[in-house]
């Protein structure tokens, strides 16, 4: 598999996180989950919502890059006041790329290192990432799956909520937690397994059960039958030129 094959594959299963979603606003945060936002916008889910990245809702998704002649079609306003409105109502879905993510699902995007005071990476901080987790649905994208990403503990910072009982916030539920899907460079996985555990959903072509746990910090739950995850289809492929017509997706996995 050609690394834009690969690319063109995980973006187009991401986008599958938005399907069900009806009218709420999709947020990619990174260009693939932003790829993988408006693929669903275009196929799976019509009545997604986007901006423009600035304080538009727009009326088709806008592609990466310089636009040339492309006209952003907008079509009303949504300045911060909107954002946050949609934020605390859980009327938002953003896929985001954590820098280490443990068995219940707590992203860390802050720091590494075992003291916090001392850090072996300073990073940005938790920015958004408590206020979103807990107000409305995630889903996570890892370009490099290896045990430093699914790391075998808690992750170093806990900037988002989880599926772990000792962290849950007072009154809430592991039920009111809403982590769809983390797509990674081997697989797709999600929280359906037994108490929340980390599932395996479909193997990109190639890659083996195996390997996806020998490069996870954590037992996964791993059905009986896994499937493979789909190829892009003709209409995919033609959207995704169109949405990224200087294929900037090629460098989304690195070295």
């Amino acid at each position: 598999m050609s690394n834009m094959t690969l690319i063109d594959t995980i973006i187009c299963a991401a986008s599958e996180a938005w399907r069900h979603d009806g009218e709420v606003l999709a947020t990619g945060i990174g260009i693939v989950p932003r790829l993988a936002a408006s693929l669903a916008m275009l196929t799976c889910n019509r009545d997604l919502l986007m901006t423009d990245s600035e304080a538009w809702v727009v009326s088709e998704p806008v592609p990466v890059g310089p636009r040339g002649d492309y006209r952003i079609k907008r079509e009303t306003h949504m300045g911060f006041a909107r954002i946050f409105d949609n934020v605390w109502g859980g009327r938002r879905h953003a896929m985001v790329g954590p820098t280490q993510v443990d068995r219940y699902g707590q992203a860390n995007i802050s720091m590494v290192g075992a003291d916090y005071r001392k850090p072996k990476v300073q990073m940005l901080g938790v920015r958004g990432f408590p206020g979103n987790s807990i107000n409305h649905a995630n889903s996570f994208f890892v370009p490099n799956h290896s045990t430093r990403a699914f790391v075998e503990g808690e992750v170093d910072m806990v900037a988002s909520v989880g599926y772990n009982p000792a962290r849950l916030a007072r009154g809430w539920k592991l039920d009111d937690i809403d982590i769809r899907l983390i797509i990674t460079n081997l697989c797709v996985m999600d929280f359906g397994g037994p108490g929340h555990q980390v599932r395996l959903c479909s193997l990109h072509p190639g890659v083996t059960a195996d390997a996806v746990q020998q490069a996870t910090g954590f037992p996964l739950h791993v059905p009986g039958e896994v499937k493979t995850t789909p190829a892009p289809t003709a209409e995919q492929l033609a959207l995704l030129a169109r949405l990224d017509p200087h294929g900037l997706r090629a460098s989304a996995l690195g070295a």
